[in-house]
């Protein structure tokens, strides 16, 4: 007689409670899908104090950490395990994304509470609508806002328009270069990388969890983020980021 076996546990490349700056993409997509079907609920229902809860539950897990992240424990304790870890990405993106859903949902909840129910229902829909098309394909709004902010908020406080190349310890390489802003757990910036070197590019990486100074003088918002540079370090072309 056949004995059950438990599932095999599959390798984690990043420890979802400790490397913080980074996040498995497939978690984040868990936590929208529950956003997006309680707050689905709500609205329909009229029981709109679940909009109140997921808020809540969006807040606690932002101040203090994935453990207190209900859909992302459960992700991360049982479905991970199981199916594997999914893409490694940059964990201020979709965190950025959490933030504007408490705002939502909050001001949902408070439109509810206040009398205006249709307000509050509109709120509550467009949560809905967002969450489920970011946990069905991927498109993350408020992701997508994140990074178009970095963009500008990296335009208007500081060009970046050089790289010493001494610094990054590419001084001795003669030509054009792409310098690579990474993350050694980030899976698109590995497959950027492999892209570009196949192409024929001769890449320079600066990992930015060694090298926080780089990324704070440089306005790094997100990896992976890569320019091409002349010899003399000019960025002539922005690849990524």
């Amino acid at each position: 007689m056949r004995t059950a076996t438990a599932p095999r546990l599959r390798t984690r490349t990043a420890d979802p409670y400790r490397d913080t700056d980074v996040i498995d993409a497939y978690a984040p997509r868990a936590n929208q899908t529950v956003v997006g079907l309680v707050s689905l609920l709500a609205v329909a229902t009229g029981w709109w104090p679940l909009l109140w809860l997921v808020a809540a539950q969006l807040a606690i897990g932002l101040t203090f950490g994935r453990r207190y992240c209900l859909p992302c424990l459960f992700y991360f304790e049982v479905v991970q395990p199981r199916i594997g870890e999914g893409p490694i990405e940059d964990s201020r993106p979709p965190r950025f994304a959490n933030v504007v859903g408490v705002v939502f949902l909050g001001a949902a909840t408070l439109a509810y509470g206040l009398g205006a129910s249709g307000v509050g229902a509109a709120l509550g829909l467009v949560v809905s609508a967002l969450a489920l098309l970011a946990a069905s394909t991927g498109l993350c709004v408020g992701c997508e806002m994140y990074k178009l902010g970095a963009r500008l908020r990296g335009i208007a406080s500081r060009p970046f328009e050089r790289v010493d190349l001494a610094e990054i310890g590419a001084a001795a390489v003669a030509g054009d270069l792409v310098v690579e802003f990474t993350h050694p757990l980030c899976t698109d910036c590995r497959e950027l990388e492999r892209s570009l070197r196949a192409a024929g590019r001769r890449v320079v990486t600066v990992d930015v969890s060694r090298r926080p100074d780089l990324a704070r003088r440089y306005g790094i918002a997100y990896v992976p983020t890569a320019v091409a540079v002349d010899g003399a370090g000019r960025v002539i072309a922005r690849i990524a980021g």
